[in-house]
Formats: C-alpha cells, sequence, structure tokens
C-alpha cells in the first residue's frame, strides 16, 4: 500500500504512526498539496492528503476513514480506538480535542502564509488562537496514565502537539503544559514517531 501526503501534516503523520504500530507496509508518495496539485487530484478529488492506496488499488481519503480501516482490519483486540462503551467515547472526545486544536492551528497557517497580507483578518487569527488554546487547556487538564496503551487519543495529540510547534510555537512552549509535554515525550521516543517526525513546516492539507 500507498500512503500520500507529506509528514509535516499532522494527519497523515497519524496515518503513519499508526500503519507503523500496527505492522503494515507501506510506501510513502511525498508529493505535495501546493507544488503537485493536479497530480495530487488525480489521487484524492479533493486535492487533499492523506490518502491510502491500497494493494487491489482502491484508494482512502481523509485520516479518520483510513484509521478506521486500519482497526478494522487487525480486529477489536489491536485496534487503536475501543469498539464501544465509554471508554470509546472518551477516546473519541480526546481525538476531537486534538484534531479541532490542529484546524484551529492550520487555520492560522492559512490567514497569515497563503492569504495576500492586504487580505489578512487580525480578529479571525485572535479568533483561532482562542480556540486552539482552549482544545490545548482541556487536553491538559484530562488524565494520561503511563501505563496506558499508546491508542489513537495519544497518537493524534502527540502528533498534533508536533505540529502546533512547527506552526505557531508560542502557543506551545515546553513547561507550559507538563501534561501533554509527558504526552509528546513518551510518544517521540518510540521508533514509529521517529521515522515519521517532520523536520520543516509548510501549510498542509488537512484530514
Amino acid at each position: 500500500m500507498i500512503l500520500v501526503g507529506q509528514y509535516d501534516s499532522p494527519y497523515t503523520r497519524r496515518v503513519a504512526v499508526s500503519l507503523r504500530l500496527l505492522g503494515f507496509d507501506f510506501e510513502h508518495d511525498t508529493r505535495s498539496v501546493f507544488g503537485d496539485f493536479d497530480s495530487m487530484r488525480a489521487t484524492n478529488p479533493l486535492g487533499r492528503i492523506p490518502s491510502l492506496i491500497l494493494d487491489d488499488g482502491t484508494t482512502l481519503i481523509d485520516s479518520a476513514a483510513i484509521l478506521d480501516w486500519l482497526d478494522q482490519e487487525v480486529g477489536p483486540e489491536r485496534a487503536l480506538l475501543p469498539a464501544n462503551g465509554p471508554a470509546r467515547r472518551q477516546a473519541l472526545q480526546r481525538i476531537a480535542l486534538a484534531s479541532g486544536t490542529i484546524d484551529k492551528v492550520m487555520g492560522i497557517g492559512y490567514e497569515r502564509l497563503v492569504r495576500p497580507e492586504r487580505y489578512r483578518w487580525p480578529d479571525w487569527i485572535a479568533r483561532c488562537r482562542t480556540q486552539a488554546e482552549g482544545g490545548l487547556v482541556a487536553l491538559a487538564r484530562l488524565s494520561w496514565p503511563v501505563d496506558e496503551p499508546v491508542g489513537q487519543p495519544w497518537i493524534t495529540t502527540a502528533c498534533m502537539m508536533r505540529y502546533v510547534r512547527l506552526a505557531d510555537g508560542g502557543l506551545l512552549p515546553i513547561g507550559r503544559y507538563p501534561a501533554l509535554d509527558a504526552v509528546s515525550d513518551r510518544c517521540e521516543a518510540l521508533p514509529a514517531f521517529k521515522a515519521t517526525y517532520p523536520a520543516d513546516y509548510t501549510v498542509p492539507s488537512s484530514g
């Protein structure tokens, strides 16, 4: 299978990390949404990342749909998201907070780096920062037991943190949220995270 998308996208990275943790072999297609837009649209009509091209030629789009497929493939005992009940609801809440924070920081990036300067809207940037900070505070207040398996809430939150620190480091300096620092430290020490470390930042597509 082939994973399409660069690792500066936290959505692509969380799929790559999940693939590695679950033991899937895959190739990495590093085309850029901006540099290879027409080509990307041939893979995903939305021109977004990530996409996962399966061995039978089927293309899955959107990271949530891809992660759901991975969990279905490995079964409930190995799945990175609980199958049902309160544990699933709690996990989805954490993922929603982390992905919502990503989206707000991504919105700031588009406003600052893509929109022409004369059209930028400072009030919108401030609003997005407030929303991103709300997500970070809410995640930092939660319990992250060190003996808990590294499931999808951990993966998505750690990918979110690396992205925020690359895109808008002032939102997430080391030491502001010790509980989240611990999440990042634990996850980034794993081989699956080290192999997908995004060294640089552009404005990635979301999904």
